[in-house]
């Protein structure tokens, strides 16, 4: 009397479990490649940083007749430079905007507009595609 075989009903509900991990794993491998695009974009601008940060550090603070550290205050690279000042075409879509400000000896969070201050903050915001992705600050001392 009973039939060999799947009825309507288990045969949609089967269909509808089959969906549903499909949706999941299709949601979940989104999720990861924008964590993952997200890592290169952090990752990459982690290296421009440090490019800047060994340009200046090769760089006198102060130094009326050549290149100096404060030569870079408000200067913005795209595409950006790398510690030789070559142009990294292969980042075109990436920015480096460069700070360099005048900071309190006893307290390196307050600039002062003294030019003969032996501490300058040189802070470096990486942007892609004309959005902030990180910035990061160091103190440099009068050489």
């Amino acid at each position: 009397m009973f039939s060999k075989g799947f009825t309507l009903v288990e045969i949609l509900a089967a269909v509808m479990l089959l969906g549903l991990a499909i949706a999941a794993i299709v949601a979940s491998n989104i999720a990861y490649t924008q964590a993952t695009a997200q890592a290169v974009q952090l990752s990459t601008a982690e290296f421009l940083i440090e490019q800047i940060r060994e340009l200046t550090a090769q760089l006198p603070m102060r130094d009326p007749n050549s290149g100096d550290v404060d030569d870079f205050d408000g200067a913005s690279f795209n595409p950006p430079i790398d510690c030789q000042r070559k142009q990294l075409t292969d980042f075109s879509d990436y920015s480096q905007a460069v700070t360099v400000e005048n900071v309190n000896a006893n307290n390196f969070q307050q600039t002062v507009a003294d030019p003969c201050s032996d501490f300058v903050r040189v802070t470096v915001r990486i942007l892609y595609r004309n959005g902030e992705i990180t910035r990061m600050s160091w103190i440099r001392s009068n050489d």
